[in-house]
């Protein structure tokens, strides 16, 4: 289905389209409710005026078409949840892709920020601990003491992706609740205190091409909080960088060796 007379962003995901004729078929049908409700109520108006009924009729309506119209909106929503809503919940969510053909990212949201991690070639998240955490320099608490980490990288409201990958973002807060969104991904989900929630998605479009897709040369695919989460709620903003394979790479092992070069002011 053609949803672009919704008004979304542009769809830069490959499970989008399905949320969009989900979507689609949803306006569809809420409309032809509007219109067939708002029709009745205005015939009604008319219809049982006092003037044209003055008195009272207790027989009352004998006609079952109330309730044929009643079954008709139970189909559709039925139509709706089982022909869309859980088949739709049941790919994006209980089929996610196995942790060794995704790339997994790490974001952990704060007030007022996004935290990103990934693995680094060894494909081993590194031990954080609580008591090095450093807000300027260490938001995560990130053991560079631990084996695994000695590869990690680290960026600050800064996520790069490859193109056509599947993507696994598992998501924490240090703090009180945010929410993950892209809306070019079709992707929105509270990151709760206390809990580790993974989302997937496939990114289709790199930056670039949706630059010249969308004719805008400053387009950047925005991380927006979708929940209220203190007084600076509103500059809770990161930003995703999709890139080619080979792009990707290239920065990736330009951040390792940036990150494992000595500090030279310790």
């Amino acid at each position: 289905m053609n949803t672009d007379w919704l008004g979304l962003p542009p769809l830069a995901s490959a499970h989008g389209g399905q949320i969009d004729g989900m979507l689609g078929w949803v306006h569809i049908f809420m409309l032809i409710l509007f219109v067939g409700w708002g029709s009745f109520f205005v015939y009604c108006l008319f219809r049982f005026h006092r003037s044209r009924n003055p008195v009272a009729n207790y027989t009352g309506v004998k006609s079952h078409a109330s309730s044929y119209l009643e079954g008709g909106v139970a189909l559709v929503e039925a139509i709706l949840l089982f022909g869309f809503a859980i088949p739709l919940w049941a790919a994006r969510v209980d089929k996610r892709p196995a942790d060794s053909e995704a790339l997994l990212v790490q974001v952990t949201g704060e007030q007022f920020a996004w935290n990103i991690h990934y693995a680094g070639p060894d494909g081993k998240f590194g031990r954080t601990d609580i008591t090095l955490i450093d807000v300027q320099s260490n938001p995560l608490g990130l053991d560079r003491n631990d084996p695994a980490a000695k590869d990690d990288v680290t960026t600050l409201n800064q996520l790069y992706l490859p193109v056509n990958k599947p993507i696994i973002v598992r998501l924490r807060s240090k703090d009180v609740i945010h929410s993950f969104g892209v809306p070019e991904f079709r992707v929105k989900q509270d990151a709760i205190p206390g809990l580790t929630i993974p989302i997937w998605f496939v990114p289709t479009l790199t930056t670039e091409q949706m630059r010249t897709q969308t004719g805008n040369a400053e387009f950047q695919y925005e991380i927006a909080c979708a929940q209220l989460c203190g007084l600076g709620h509103a500059r809770m903003r990161g930003f995703v960088t999709v890139q080619t394979a080979e792009e990707f790479q290239k920065w990736l092992d330009e951040k390792i060796k940036e990150q494992s070069a000595p500090d030279p002011f310790r």
